[in-house]
């Protein structure tokens, strides 16, 4: 070995020494970084701080990424990922959103994994996306659970089922790797035309408030994150055409449209609303400044992100025409306050706007600070995968099967039941013909996986399987709902001539998402313009009726239709609505008695398109002056052959047993804003049957200085009875809810007295009283002429007002502005006691007390030393 060899060996070795060296530091380094996160990455941190660390990082194409939303045709072949194309789409800046609608349970959940994946690990900044599926009722994806649609679930007026409901939904996403729905639907809808009735509760405000806030609180405790929707008015579109205007004024705008929202969003952290495609005031609700920010943002203090339904920004553009291209409808979309675009192209415009100095970053920067809050505060950086709630996923469990049958035999309402035709009686039928074009057909409703049978229950399978042999069931289809084609019904009449009953199912067909449009006459974009029974049912009711055989109709729909003459002349007639998976079962449980019917109507029926609108909390105006309804037997006025009133009112429902009303009382007498009126009432069960009674209380504004409706839902409760049992139910209704709204859309609360209405239905009123409100010295009215005629205000005594002004939590405000409407300024400011003190006021002043951010509250010192106030 020379020298140059060893001299070669231990440069060699030395070299080796280095890189070693080098490849321990570099070990070190990375474990150091590791262990030193970077703040967003630190779970210790304020959330919003964590935001602004990771803001700070981004690029402004990383923040248009997580306002926009990945889509499965995007990045799926069929059933498969597609990673070249995750790869090519994404790269390494990420996605805010993604979903797989057309994919089946078991592939979305691997699907979504491996999507996640990509976000954590092959991105620069690793922020994990929402996974997004739709869950109206019931997860979309093939093998979830399928639960009675929302028509049917208002109709339970349980709103613990809806609790409960969504707390098994939940457990389908989990298995899917969900973490945010596109849900609940909490319109208010008042034209039955619109194909859109079946998605919501109901008619009522209040009711779909309640509701909503059971859903709602059902997916937060079960680790989802809900979203609701549609946000603006939007359940009355003009001709009952979806995507149709809203013509409505600012009265019904906040106390019926947004009522829903703001009961949710004052109650719950709630992270996501959905806007609406429609336009309400000549302005897209999509491009709303007024609904996004001023009213969403500023006066309820809405967090989270409005999230824009599908294709809803382009409208702008292609449909309502108030943008010129996808920058314009970009631009009035962001500024407005809608944070994130779903199935539209208009945010890459986002960034050469940017950079050519035509939008200000800051208002990308707003939209992106929303959707990260709401990933950090769902838990998405530290579970990304929904591990926690992973042991708790189960597709299709058993207990979600039985909870969709309960829901489904709760929501079923008996409309008629002449001579106690029902329940049928098994051992004096030896015959029974089941008819119509719903019979053997599962009717799941709108935005469901499925309309195959095998993924349910019909209602010939359900009866079937409880007559076993004891009763022969004759079946025929009838007729289609789709077309005018009466050669089948020969044999259906054949079929009733040979039975003892004939029960026949009708109604309507709703598509399934993102899957089967066909044969479809209701849900979303099926409109219609008559509310007769399409096709040629009416003809096959009138067909069987003709045999003298005892009929019943069993209306499997997802709205009302106008059934006049079924209600003349049909003994027994019943509404189904969408069922859910096991309706064949609940409905053969109804019909036979082993289930007592607890159903109350959501929707009122109208006798025609004509009747329309038919809401029972109309305004006392809208139902006609005359009272001479005519028919063409007796021409008349208040529609010359016909009455403006309903075939069946809201809250109407029939049971197997009959219950009494006694003795309603009130707590107290003269309440004040803040206050909660608590209503007992005796309720008894005075038939032969165990059994539930919805227990509605209304409530008429009798003298107000704006016309109010003629009663209002308020409360409800939901008892059940065993036969000769007697229960003492409690209703409680909160002042606030018996306000007025400006023309600023505020709430106020007048004086006076108000009628209290206890029932069983919005048309069957059994215990009244009167209560008085406010300061009872003063009417509504002269306090309305009052503040109108400031030359008559602030020239009394002078004297001293003191007080504290809270929130509704009793909290004291620092800051409230005090304005004395006679001296027309301002006289003081609260301190951070949220105290006051106001020297030299005029005894008969009236006080406005305001503060950004809170509801302006009017007070009329009316010679009253303590003025306390809440906000």
């Amino acid at each position: 070995m020379n020298r140059y060899t060893i001299k070669k060996r231990r440069i060699i070795t030395s070299l080796n020494r280095m890189r070693f060296l080098s490849g321990v530091c570099l070990a070190l380094l990375v474990t150091v970084v590791k262990a030193q996160s970077l703040p967003y990455q630190q779970v210790g941190l304020p959330v919003s701080q964590r935001v602004d660390d990771l803001l700070e990082r981004m690029t402004l194409e990383e923040k248009i990424a997580q306002i926009r939303h990945l889509h499965s045709w995007d990045i799926f072949n069929g059933q498969v990922l597609d990673k070249e194309k995750l790869t090519s789409i994404v790269g390494n800046v990420g996605a805010g959103f993604v979903e797989g609608f057309p994919l089946t349970g078991e592939n979305c959940r691997s699907s979504m994994r491996e999507i996640q994946k990509y976000m954590l690990t092959q991105t620069r900044l690793g922020i994990p996306a929402f996974t997004v599926a739709e869950s109206l009722h019931g997860s979309a994806h093939e093998g979830s659970t399928i639960f009675p649609q929302n028509i049917a679930l208002g109709s339970t007026f349980n709103p613990e089922l809806a609790y409960r409901r969504a707390c098994m939904t939940a457990g389908d996403l989990h298995a899917q790797g969900m973490r945010q729905v596109l849900a609940p639907c909490i319109d208010v809808v008042r034209d039955l035309r619109w194909g859109r009735v079946e998605e919501s509760y109901g008619e009522d405000p209040y009711l779909c408030g309640i509701f909503a806030r059971s859903e709602v609180k059902g997916y937060l405790d079960s680790g989802i994150s809900p979203m609701l929707k549609h946000y603006g008015p939007h359940g009355n579109p003009l001709g009952g055409l979806n995507l149709a205007s809203v013509d409505c004024g600012v009265y019904d705008l906040h106390a019926v449209y947004l009522k829903p929202f703001e009961m949710v969003l004052r109650h719950l952290p709630v992270y996501a609303v959905m806007s609406t495609y429609n336009s309400w005031n000549r302005v897209p609700n999509s491009a709303s400044r007024y609904l996004l920010t001023d009213i969403l943002r500023n006066r309820w203090g809405f967090k989270g992100y409005v999230y824009s339904d599908w294709g809803a920004i382009e409208m702008l553009e292609n449909f309502h025409h108030t943008a010129a291209n996808k920058a314009e409808a970009a631009t009035q979309a962001l500024t407005a306050g809608l944070d994130v675009e779903a199935s539209s192209e208009c945010y890459p415009e986002l960034s050469r706007l940017v950079k050519e100095g035509k939008l200000e970053e800051a208002y990308i920067d707003t939209a992106v600070r929303r959707v990260l809050t709401a990933k950090f505060e769902c838990g998405l950086f530290e579970d990304p995968y929904g591990e926690k709630y992973a042991a708790s996923g189960e597709m299709h469990s058993p207990r979600s099967v039985e909870l969709s049958r309960r829901i489904a035999e709760e929501s079923i309402v008996l409309l008629k039941n002449e001579n106690n035709l029902l329940p049928l009686d098994m051992n004096k039928l030896t015959s029974i013909a089941v008819l119509g074009p719903n019979a053997d057909q599962v009717q799941f409703g709108d935005y469901t996986w499925s309309r195959d049978n095998k993924d349910g229950v019909t209602p010939l399978q359900g009866i079937k399987a409880l007559a076993g042999e004891k009763i022969k069931v004759n079946y025929a289809l009838g007729c289609s709902m789709m077309s005018r084609d009466t050669t089948g019904i020969g044999e259906a009449v054949e079929a009733a001539l040979k039975s003892d009953v004939a029960v026949i199912f009708c109604g309507s067909s709703s598509a399934s998402l993102a899957r089967d449009y066909s044969r479809t006459n209701c849900g979303e974009g099926f409109d219609l313009s008559d509310l007769s029974l399409t096709g040629a049912q009416g003809d096959l009711i009138r067909a069987v009726y003709a045999t003298g055989k005892p009929v019943i109709v069993v209306l499997v729909s997802g709205k009302p239709f106008a059934i006049s003459w079924e209600k003349e002349h049909i003994p027994a007639i019943i509404a189904q609505w969408y069922g859910g998976e096991q309706e064949g079962y609940a409905i053969a449980d109804v019909l036979f008695g082993k289930v007592n019917p607890s159903g109350h109507l959501t929707y009122s029926f109208p006798q025609s398109a004509g009747h329309l609108p038919v809401y029972y909390n109309h305004l006392p105006s809208d139902k006609g002056f005359y009272k001479r309804p005519g028919s063409y037997r007796q021409s008349g006025r208040d529609y010359v052959f016909s009455s403006p009133e309903p075939l069946w009112a809201f809250g109407h429902g029939l049971s197997y047993t009959t219950f009494s009303f006694d003795k309603m009382r009130c707590d107290k007498n003269g309440y004040v804003l803040g206050d909660t009126i608590e209503v007992k009432v005796q309720i008894r069960n005075t038939g032969l049957r165990m059994g539930k009674e919805v227990v509605q209380l209304y409530i008429r504004d009798l003298v107000s200085s704006v016309v109010t409706p003629v009663k209002q839902l308020k409360a409800f409760v939901k008892p059940e009875l065993k036969p000769g049992e007697q229960k003492e139910v409690t209703l409680q209704v909160p002042v606030s809810e018996l306000c007025l709204i400006d023309n600023e859309g505020n709430p106020f609360l007048e004086s006076g007295e108000f009628e209290i209405q206890v029932g069983n239905s919005s048309d069957c009123i059994l215990q009244k009283q009167i209560i008085k409100v406010g300061d009872i010295s003063v009417s509504a009215a002269s306090m309305a002429s009052r503040e109108q005629d400031k030359g008559k205000i602030g020239k009394g005594k002078k004297i001293t007002v003191r007080g504290v002004v809270r929130d509704v939590q009793a909290t004291p405000i620092e800051g409230v502005r005090i304005y004395s409407v006679g001296n027309e300024k301002e006289l003081a400011v609260t301190n951070k006691k949220g105290e006051y003190v106001l020297k030299q006021v005029a005894a008969d002043d009236v006080l406005i007390f305001s503060k950004e951010g809170h509801v302006s509250r009017r007070m009329p010192v009316e010679g009253h030393p303590v003025l306390n106030v809440r906000l």
